[in-house]
């Protein structure tokens, strides 16, 4: 079976900085982490072995240095770990820190803040943390919600799709002719550099396998993007969730990665890929006849 890599894939500065960082603290002296510093069950993992401890409570923070992951975090909280005397590093992606900084210039415009992204996702609870009132929307029928808001300020999750963001906005435009919408494109560069790869590559393959945690959004973005080209897409965290009946009959196989995958993991996926010998799709392999 032939492996054909994109390409742009994987790990982005943004993370392999905040990784980077978050090591350095480590060897200095105890070191808490105010939640997961990527989504990437890897890293996370590497973190645990270097002795960082993780919560996700400010309140369950016990060292002295904090370190505020590679999503942003609300200002709020910050002020509330300098005044119980933490030293506070903050590993937040420069990308993130430009949504937060858009949003800000948007509602000194006298703008209702619109975020096109996943409420739950701790990027976009670090961006309204701060907010008296904002609305958060991700499909085409949560625009209704914006009915009567006179002047919206639109911004995106970095790791949204681009094309449904764009979209999305464009829905916005059509079912409120009368609000002054402005739209700063916050998805960020990274992300957009390998949503494009991918769809460059989708041609070439019978299938695809995206490398990325479970957590990931702009993996499953990516997952999403190949799926809606028709293709078999595969998401796996590393190579041991690789199933061989994926693969039979497939003859080119495409990889991409998520933002916060390191190098070895999409290594030891493509090692695996290249070393199995896909059965030809007229043939059935005699181990699934029986």
């Amino acid at each position: 079976m032939e492996v054909r890599m994109a390409e742009h894939y994987g790990m982005c500065f943004g993370v392999r900085d905040a990784v980077d960082l978050a090591l350095r603290l480590t060897r200095q002296g105890p070191l808490t982490i105010l939640g997961d510093l990527v989504h990437n069950p890897d890293v996370v993992a590497q973190m645990d072995s270097a002795g960082a401890v993780r919560t996700h409570a400010p309140e369950e923070v016990h060292t002295r240095a904090v370190l505020l992951t590679a999503h942003g975090t609300a200002d709020r909280v910050k002020a509330r770990l300098r005044e119980e005397g933490h030293q506070v590093f903050d590993a937040v992606c420069p990308l993130v820190k430009r949504v937060h900084l858009a949003m800000d210039k948007l509602i000194a415009e006298g703008r209702h803040p619109v975020i096109i992204g996943q409420a739950g996702h701790v990027e976009v609870r670090g961006l309204v943390g701060d907010l008296k009132e904002y609305t958060i929307i991700l499909e085409a029928q949560d625009v209704e919600q914006l009915v009567g808001r006179p002047k919206l300020g639109v911004v995106a999750q970095t790791t949204q799709r681009l094309e449904h963001v764009q979209e999305l906005v464009a829905t916005m435009r059509r079912r409120l002719p009368d609000a002054d919408i402005r739209f700063v494109d916050t998805v960020c560069q990274p992300t957009k550099d390998r949503q494009e790869a991918l769809g460059r590559l989708i041609d070439e393959c019978d299938a695809v396998v995206v490398v990325g945690g479970p957590d990931s959004n702009n993996s499953r973005k990516l997952t999403e993007l190949a799926r809606k080209a028709g293709k078999a897409a595969f998401q796996v965290a590393a190579a041991g969730e690789l199933q061989s009946e994926w693969f039979q009959g497939i003859g080119i196989v495409g990889v991409t990665a998520g933002t916060s995958t390191p190098d070895r993991v999409i290594d030891e996926v493509r090692e695996w890929l290249e070393t199995f010998e896909s059965v030809p799709a007229d043939r059935e392999p005699a181990a699934l006849s029986r």
